[in-house]
């Protein structure tokens, strides 16, 4: 198709991609352009028709997303808005009251490796993917004019899920750690029998490039390789030395094992471990976007994949949602005897006590901040949450409250260093926050910074994964004074 003015002057011709409202976006010799359509007239087969045009958004990933979460939320959101849905083979299609066409949506279930072709051809306008996308994909996006897909506008968090261990439930294994399992997985050494799916999916992806890939280790290829889910699961229940890993609504009668370290710390996959990412196999399942500007309707929608009522869909859909939870102190426990456990000369008891007054009035909210391995820059979760932070703040949710940012550290080099450390990526979250609220905090709300480096450890420090677990950001919240 071709765009051009009047006189000819302007002559546009491509692919088209998409139109905002104002502005249409094509490919043109596989560079994407965007233009003005006012006072230019369409010639070819494929114009479409801009006068009438119904927004469009094309996603294509992972079979989670797309066969089960998204069909929820986009049936919900139409309701929302007093539509009617209509779906097909391709797709949902949305009318008013009237029975005018207002918005589509298309979703394709494709492998990580398919979705990321169709995303970087600009063939889809979401990607839908169960794990962060890696170096080399982010660097492929940029120079096919997508942009900075790890930016907080274009890389969504959607919703959390979870890996599990599981073996069969008649074996007597109830823990294990990371590295026998890494080991495992890798082929190195085991008497347990690897059952995984023929081909890797995402969130198995992520689990190589997590906590395999660091240490030179690789999938190796499984000793049971099953060509879907449901037989999979089912050879794993019904044999009798059967290992693998399985997202965290689909265990069925398998038997999951805890994660447990030599420091004696175990971790279990449950909703709110989850929440908080304090077990470590949790996987964001991320929405990736391009940078171009998106019909007013599609804004729309995503931004109310954010809301209250979205939120309730996906816990609904048996996944783990955003909406920050309450956690009281008298709720945990397991993680103060954890802190008294480990006390002694470098966090003594007079800290634990000290740590215990400021947090006894306050409740943990479920949000929690963590960081790159390596760096001081947030990760991808961490990113959302505060996003999703901020919009509450925003909305009025912590109107009259105090939100107290707490650091903590892994275990490693002084104790004096740690809490000045945990303190400085306290402040470094508070900053963030007050910067996506544009730098005006509500009058109304209170936000402060502590510090406790290595005195309430989650995980393990003699693993890489174990630090990385236990250098957090908590937010905990009372009334204000």
């Amino acid at each position: 198709m071709t765009f051009s003015s009047d006189g000819n002057d302007v002559e546009l011709s491509g692919r088209f991609v998409s139109f905002d409202g104002t502005s249409a976006t094509m490919v043109i010799d596989d560079a994407l352009v965007s233009f003005r359509t006012e006072g230019l007239i369409c010639v070819g087969e494929a114009c479409p028709n801009l006068a009438e045009y119904v927004p469009s958004l094309k996603m294509s990933g992972a079979s989670q997303m797309a066969d089960v979460l998204l069909p929820a939320l986009i049936d919900v959101y139409a309701r929302d808005q007093g539509w009617t849905v209509h779906e097909d083979v391709n797709g949902f299609k949305m009318t008013d009251s009237a029975g005018n066409d207002v918005f589509e949506v298309s979703l394709f279930v494709a492998t990580p490796d398919e979705a990321f072709e169709t995303f970087m051809t600009h063939d889809t306008d979401a990607l839908l993917s169960m794990r962060e996308l890696r170096t080399s994909e982010v660097e492929a996006a940029y120079d096919a004019g997508l942009g900075r897909v790890t930016l907080a506008r274009q890389a969504r968090i959607l919703a959390l899920d979870a890996l599990v261990p599981v073996v069969s439930p008649t074996s007597d294994l109830r823990f294990i750690s990371l590295a026998d399992l890494t080991a495992t997985l890798a082929g190195v050494s085991s008497d347990l029998e690897v059952h995984l799916p023929a081909h890797l999916d995402g969130q198995l992806q992520g689990f190589e490039d997590r906590f395999m890939g660091p240490f030179g280790l690789q999938m190796a290829n499984p000793d049971v390789g099953h060509a879907d889910r449901n037989g999979l699961t089912s050879a794993v229940e019904t044999g009798a030395n059967g290992i693998s890993l399985l997202p965290f609504g689909e265990t069925r009668n398998t038997q999951p094992l805890s994660l447990s370290g030599p420091c004696g710390l175990v971790s279990d996959a449950r909703f709110l471990t989850m929440k908080t990412e304090d077990y470590p196999l949790t996987f964001p399942m991320f929405l990736y976007l391009p940078q171009r500007t998106q019909h007013p309707q599609i804004n729309d929608f995503l931004d109310w994949l954010r809301s209250p009522s979205a939120q309730l869909v996906i816990r609904r859909a048996g996944f783990v949602d955003l909406a920050a939870v309450a956690i009281p102190l008298a709720d945990q426990g397991d993680r103060l005897a954890n802190a008294i456990t480990n006390a002694g000369p470098e966090v003594p008891l007079t800290e634990l006590q000290r740590m215990v007054r400021l947090l006894e009035p306050r409740v943990r909210m479920s949000s929690t901040f963590r960081f790159e391995p390596g760096s001081t820059r947030l990760d991808g979760q961490s990113r959302s949450n505060v996003m999703q932070l901020a919009q509450a703040i925003h909305d009025g949710r912590f109107g009259g409250r105090e939100l107290l940012f707490v650091g903590f550290s892994d275990g490693r080099g002084p104790a004096d260093a740690n809490r000045d450390l945990s303190s400085a990526r306290a402040e470094a979250v508070r900053r963030d926050v007050e910067r996506a609220l544009g730098g005006q905090l509500p009058r109304n709300v209170v936000i402060g910074t502590e510090a406790f480096g290595e005195a309430l450890p989650m995980a393990c420090d003699d693993t890489i994964w174990g630090q990385q677990t236990n250098r957090r950001v908590e937010l905990w919240v009372k009334d204000a004074d």
